[in-house]
């Protein structure tokens, strides 16, 4: 199997680019660019200026923010998953930071390429919506179960 096929399978997967036909998610594998990361390392920092997302196309990833404590972890994230979003399309600087937990290979997608399939194809940007609000409702829900916690310890 082509990695270009390869990468375009993975794509067909994500719950963001579901409603988005196999021949415009090939022209996203093609104008995106594979990477790799080892164990340990970091896909990005939090705070740092974001340029681009990833979708991940093997291998996982913990997502985690500085706290005045240490690190607080938020997520761990896998094959199919999309991470990095929130700041190509919010103009802000990177909300969390994202490290390799194995070898992992995602498919990098500019900001510019980003938002150019947003503009064309609505279908995205539907997706995109939904899934934005189902991850501030789901954050929301965790603080205020967070809040309780500490209000009866």
């Amino acid at each position: 199997m082509s990695l270009l096929k390869n990468e375009v399978d993975v794509l067909k997967r994500v719950p963001l680019f579901s409603g988005v036909d196999a021949g415009k998610l090939k022209l996203l594998a093609f104008t995106s660019k594979v990477v790799r990361f080892k164990a340990g390392e970091v896909l990005f920092r939090q705070n740092d200026a974001g340029d681009s997302a990833y979708v991940i196309l093997s291998g996982t990833a913990r997502v985690f923010v500085d706290g005045p404590d240490g690190e607080i972890e938020l997520a761990e994230v896998g094959e199919t998953d999309f991470v990095g979003e929130i700041a190509i399309l919010c103009d802000v600087p990177r909300t969390a930071s994202v490290a390799a937990t194995s070898d992992l290979t995602a498919l990098r997608l500019s900001k510019e390429t980003f938002a150019e399939f947003l503009v064309t194809f609505p279908t995205m940007s539907v997706a995109m919506m939904r899934e934005l609000a189902f991850r501030l409702s789901r954050t929301t829900a965790e603080l205020v179960a967070s809040e309780r916690r500490h209000a009866h310890a």
